[in-house]
């Protein structure tokens, strides 16, 4: 058995179904063994968007995506991936081959330093130096990227480990490092604090973060919402962690958020802030929630409690073991008053617009869409004002709601949403873009046509960098400067080209039918959507 051999064992191991990658010389070894697995591959068609497909199959399964690239440029177009994983807490096992070991540091063809590269946004990284540790070390990397505070573990292997014998495999049953052991269970004394609390308050309430369906405990969140009463706000990671239509979810928080979300978390007297990292597109002026109010901040990474931030009781832990402790606590909670007065905020501070007729209304659209989409269905919102007006109107069920936030990175949403179809075949995946974001990432079309991937695809056009434009518009009174996406491809004759089926939407007039005929077969679509140039978010 070769070094490459063993790797694909351990794969097999870990349950890993699918890689997404993108092959060169240096990780050769690696794919001429994968095709005696029964391990699917996907020829991704730029690397950045293997890292953002294996994310999309770990955000839909709890379980790390993989990536498998090259060397060299190979390694160096994965980082956006991986960083955008990092900022997002998806646990992802990205592979790189790397050139012979005894030619490291010497600069030689396709060689780059990527263990280096990486070090400010992975877990981990390993570069493999022994053949014989390779199943050490992928049994590790699975269990640091899926334990504590999720994250992107890297496995550089040079060509020549791929190619070593090694002397006898076999695949570790547990993983016991001396210096990674997570805290999980919260502490029963700060648990105590909080109910304390909980029972003095008068204006409780809960903003959720990503961690908390990370750690797939939105469940939890809801029976113990729904048990006390409590409301619930989120943050942009968080939406999905109860149904946008519930009545204790007063929708998503911050910059771009919900007015009445932003006042319910000001006149609250007590802020649970589970699985966020109070960062500035949440939370922009970090003492307002500190201010005539309990807070209380509970994260499984300690680094992030009181970061930006001091809260009055700090509770390390895995949100779904905390909320299971709370939920066996009997206490009572008084919040019918407060929940009329937010009910009151929602009713009169609703957001107001005025669209043009001539044009497809965005905000209308996704409500419509959303409506119209299957229970269970996943939605993918891409970077700029398409994800904006996506938070702010998407409805979510039984489904899923996945955008990137701490990185932002344009182009995420057709390589995750063709990550979530792959890993969830049978549930209806639709990922929603700007004419910029869909530029950064259409030549995903063709693997979406190789490797049969159905996933649906709506563009929102309107020939400029919308949420670039807008700033400008705010900040330079109208001085655009590079935001013109003059040039862009005709994509009705882009999607003949891959031999997708086209649908375009012009004004309001025909948008049920359009989006009936869009949702109703589940093959690959492409929807382009007209929207007014100027509109705001």
């Amino acid at each position: 058995m070769t070094g490459a051999d063993a790797i694909i064992k351990c794969l097999e191991a870990e349950g890993v179904t699918t890689v997404f990658g993108y092959p060169g010389v240096a990780i050769c070894p690696f794919y001429n063994s994968i095709l005696d697995s029964d391990i699917r591959t996907v020829l991704i068609r730029t690397e950045q968007n293997a890292a953002h497909a294996a994310s999309g199959v770990s955000r839909i399964t709890g379980r790390p995506g993989v990536c498998a690239v090259t060397s060299g440029p190979g390694a160096t177009n994965v980082i956006t991936g991986i960083a955008t994983a990092f900022a997002d807490s998806i646990p992802l096992i990205c592979i790189t081959g790397q050139v012979n070991s005894e030619l490291l540091g010497s600069d030689v063809f396709q060689e780059a330093d990527i263990t280096g590269a990486v070090e400010s946004f992975v877990k981990y990284s390993y570069l493999v130096k022994n053949v014989n540790d390779i199943p050490t070390v992928f049994k590790e990397a699975f269990h640091i990227a899926n334990t504590g505070r999720r994250g992107p573990v890297l496995i550089d292997v040079p060509i020549d480990i791929q190619n070593a014998a090694i002397s006898k495999f076999k695949y570790p049953e547990t993983v016991s490092m001396r210096t990674y052991k997570p805290t999980v269970k919260g502490n029963a004394v700060q648990i105590k604090k909080v109910v304390k609390e909980l029972e003095k308050a008068k204006r409780p309430i809960i903003c959720a973060g990503g961690g908390v369906l990370l750690s797939e405990a939105e469940d939890d969140l809801r029976r113990f919402a729904e048990k006390h009463g409590i409301p619930v706000v989120s943050t942009m990671m968080g939406i999905g962690v109860m149904p946008t239509d519930h009545p204790l979810y007063f929708r998503m928080v911050g910059n771009n958020g919900k007015a009445y979300a932003n006042r319910a978390i000001n006149e609250s007297d007590l802020l649970i802030m589970v699985g966020a990292r109070v960062a500035d597109r949440a939370v922009n002026q970090p003492d307002m929630i500190t201010r005539n109010k309990v807070l209380v901040h509970i994260d499984v990474d300690p680094a992030e409690i009181g970061k930006n931030a001091g809260p009055t009781i700090p509770l390390v832990g895995d949100a779904k073991h905390i909320f299971e402790d709370l939920e066996n606590e009997e206490f009572t909670c008084h919040c019918e008053e407060w929940l009329n007065t937010l009910n009151g905020y929602r009713k009169m501070m609703a957001t107001k617009r005025n669209p043009d007729p001539a044009y497809v209304d965005p905000a209308a659209f996704i409500m419509r869409l959303t409506e119209k989409m299957q229970d269970d269905a996943v939605y993918v919102a891409d970077v700029g004002q398409n994800q904006i007006w996506s938070c702010g109107y998407v409805k979510v069920r039984k489904g899923k709601f996945f955008t990137t936030g701490g990185m932002g990175t344009m182009g995420y949403s057709i390589p995750a949403a063709m990550g979530v179809k792959v890993a969830v075949p049978d549930r209806q995946v639709v990922a929603v873009c700007g004419d910029g974001s869909f530029q950064m990432s259409m030549m995903e079309l063709a693997t979406m046509c190789q490797h049969n991937i159905p996933v649906k695809i709506v563009v929102l056009k309107n020939n400029y960098l919308g949420m670039v434009r807008q700033y400008q518009h705010f900040t330079y009174q109208d001085h655009y400067s590079v935001v013109d996406l003059s040039g862009s491809p005709d994509l009705e004759k882009l999607s003949a080209a891959y031999g997708i089926p086209f649908l375009r939407l012009e004004n309001m007039e025909k948008c049920d039918e359009t989006i009936d005929a869009f949702l109703k077969e589940d093959t690959s679509m492409l929807l382009e959507c007209i929207i007014d140039p100027m509109d705001l978010v």
